[in-house]
């Protein structure tokens, strides 16, 4: 039997390959998303949309009016690391309020589930490497601390009200459905690899590499990358695991990747050679973030099918390339053909 989820922020990068994965396996998908940051042209058109803003408590109440859900993905955090240390306490303050109004609606409508997209930037500067679960939590910036209030507060709804939740503190997030149908298309661009392919491909200024002193072989930040459609499987895995009891799960390859090493990664694809400049670090970027998954893969059987570095910028580098434009043409041609 099919199950109706609610995706919030069904049209970012994440939630829209998310939304296909789930009616690809045959649920109904209802989408609630701002357009802030999601592109309504990223939707399935099999999903139904709902234009509205967590911030709003009677647009919360619309959506889940009527309706009986099975479960709620929630994706629609504020996410730039950089931004967060620039305006702490607009993400301490946004992130943690909206979360809690989506908690208080799936309460007071009777959702027994919800899978929440966290962070690894939760374990800031780990001891450890790769990073497990059970890490102790010291957030790099505050992002990760407005992530870590929103578990805190999952784990209060379930010791009171008995709401199961999963929360999946992923790493770097990257590639592209690889039929070609939705890609990345942030504005502004902050992720590495589409902005390697953007420079490699001449479409914006050389690459900004963010600390060459680090304490790593190369002296650039080493990080983890996922496949996006891997990431989906464990959301739908992980949504399946709660209706017996909430858990953490850490999603991730289990091994890390420089940045040299993704810029020279890209241009060998590519084909042309990714231009950098040295740049100033970040604050809030710790040096190493490796994750360890085998959480996941030993209670659920989590089976990434895009494994290696090379799977994920191919992937990205075909969308990127037949949509320069990101999504601006899909939605162009939606509105012509409607």
């Amino acid at each position: 039997m099919a199950n109706r989820y609610l995706v919030v922020g069904g049209a970012g990068f994440i939630g829209s390959h998310l939304v296909a994965g789930l009616i690809a396996r045959g649920d109904e998908v209802v989408v609630f998303d701002n357009l802030q940051t999601g592109h309504r042209a990223a939707i399935d058109a099999r999903a139904h949309f709902h234009h509205g803003d967590l911030a709003d408590p009677m647009a919360l109440h619309a959506v889940f009016t009527g309706r009986r859900f099975d479960g709620v993905f929630h994706l629609a955090d504020l996410s730039l690391v950089g931004e967060s240390m620039q305006s702490p306490m607009r993400y301490l303050t946004i992130n943690p309020s909206n979360a809690g109004r989506l908690i208080d609606a799936c309460l007071r409508h009777g959702v027994q589930r919800l899978v929440y997209s966290s962070t690894a930037n939760l374990f800031g500067t780990a001891d450890t490497s790769p990073i497990g679960e059970d890490a102790p939590i010291a957030p790099a910036s505050a992002y990760g601390e407005s992530k870590f209030a929103v578990e805190r507060m999952l784990l209060w709804a379930e010791r009171v009200h008995q709401l199961h939740s999963a929360c999946l503190r992923f790493f770097n997030a990257a590639g592209c459905d690889p039929g070609g149908r939705l890609g990345e298309a942030h504005f502004p661009e902050t992720h590495l690899i589409p902005l390697a392919i953007d420079a490699a491909l001449g479409r914006r200024p050389p690459l900004a590499v963010f600390g060459t002193d680090y304490s790593t072989p190369d002296g650039t930040c080493l990080r983890d990358y996922v496949h996006v459609t891997d990431l989906v499987a464990a959301h739908v895995l992980a949504m399946q695991r709660i209706a017996i009891g909430s858990v953490r799960y850490n999603i991730g390859m289990g091994r890390g990747h420089s940045v040299r090493e993704v810029i020279d990664a890209v241009s060998r694809i590519a084909g042309r050679r990714v231009p950098v400049i040295a740049a100033d670090r970040r604050p809030g970027d710790p040096p190493i973030l490796i994750a360890s998954a085998d959480r996941i893969i030993h209670e659920m059987g989590w089976n990434p099918a895009y494994s290696t570095l090379d799977d994920i910028i191919e992937t990205a580098l075909i969308w990127r390339r037949n949509h320069p434009d990101g999504y601006a043409n899909t939605a162009m041609q939606q509105r012509q053909t409607a």
